[in-house]
């Protein structure tokens, strides 16, 4: 299991994120191969390459990262210090992103989000193939 809690987790980021879950995957994967094995691995690095730079940009910092395999699937938690939920946000062709709430909502088999008095996490489960 890859966790990581504050102060270090200050100093990650999404490149971070996206390798702690490859590590996880990759162990999950090991006796997988295929086309389904390999659209997972890049569902599970685009989830929490969006979720952390969620985090990042709208939630006021990282602040827990965890990525494990639980029950067979994939559990993806992005904790951050805002207490509003994320919403889809009507797309501006001309500015980037504002994909990124979306993009986890349709790979994940389901999406939670846990609001606290010290800000939120949330949680992306993806069944292993």
């Amino acid at each position: 299991m890859a966790t990581h809690t504050s102060p270090e987790i200050q100093e990650m980021g999404c490149h971070d994120a996206r390798a702690e879950v490859r590590a996880v995957v990759e162990t999950a994967c090991r006796l997988r191969s295929g086309q389904a094995a390999r659209r997972f691995r890049e569902d599970a690095l685009l989830v929490a390459g969006e979720l952390t730079s969620n985090a990042i940009l709208h939630g006021g910092g990282l602040t827990r990262f965890n990525a494990c395999i639980e029950d067979g699937s994939l559990l993806v938690q992005v904790s951050d210090r805002s207490m509003t939920a994320p919403h889809l946000v009507r797309h501006d062709p001309g500015l980037p992103g504002g994909f990124g709430w979306m993009i986890a909502q349709r790979l994940a088999s389901h999406v939670s989000v846990d609001i606290r008095p010290d800000g939120k996490t949330i949680t992306a489960v993806l069944a292993l193939p």
